[in-house]
């Protein structure tokens, strides 16, 4: 027996001081905080373009902790999708503007920049190829430079969102 989730709805950090959390993702991701828990030092925030009821929960639990390893067993990184390649673009000069900037790359299907919290979790954020446009990179994991401008001069304005769109229906002139 499988089972087949449609995709991963929320993630959920450990984090050292939860105030200092709530003040990153709020301030550089234009989260919400739309619950608290006060008896586990929990908080639950949701992006603004979200239909989830939170996207991100928060528990604090205390900056005398040890933060994991880097390239230890456990998580690499959360991924955040953009609707448009646009977006990506300022994506990354808000994450260069805050220090919070770690890289980019391509990785065929999707265009990625990361960064780091205070916490030193990494996060990516992406923008995915109209679906039309995979079969390019199918079966191989690509891990190449990423040259924005020139991908934001091939795919300006197209919207995917995740959706299945083509190439072309959804480009403006």
């Amino acid at each position: 027996m499988t089972i087949s989730p449609l995709r991963i709805n929320h993630a959920v950090l450990y984090v050292a001081d939860l105030e200092r959390s709530i003040s990153f993702y709020t301030d550089l991701f234009d989260m919400t905080v739309v619950a608290r828990e006060p008896r586990a030092n929990a908080a639950f925030l949701r992006l603004a373009r979200s239909g989830n009821d939170h996207d991100l929960g928060l528990f604090g639990i205390g900056a005398a902790t040890t933060p994991k390893p880097r390239r230890a067993v456990g998580l690499y990184h959360l991924a955040w999708q953009f609707d448009t390649i646009d977006e990506l673009v300022g994506a990354r000069q808000a994450l260069q503007q805050s220090g919070t900037y770690a890289g980019q790359s391509s990785h065929g299907t999707t265009k990625s920049i990361y960064g780091v919290d205070p916490d030193g979790n990494e996060f990516e954020l992406m923008w995915m190829l109209p679906r039309d446009q995979w079969h390019l990179f199918e079966g191989a994991a690509h891990l190449d430079p990423l040259n924005l401008d020139e991908e934001v001069r091939r795919w300006s304005q197209v919207q995917t969102g995740g959706r299945a769109v083509a190439a072309t229906s959804e480009k403006t002139s």
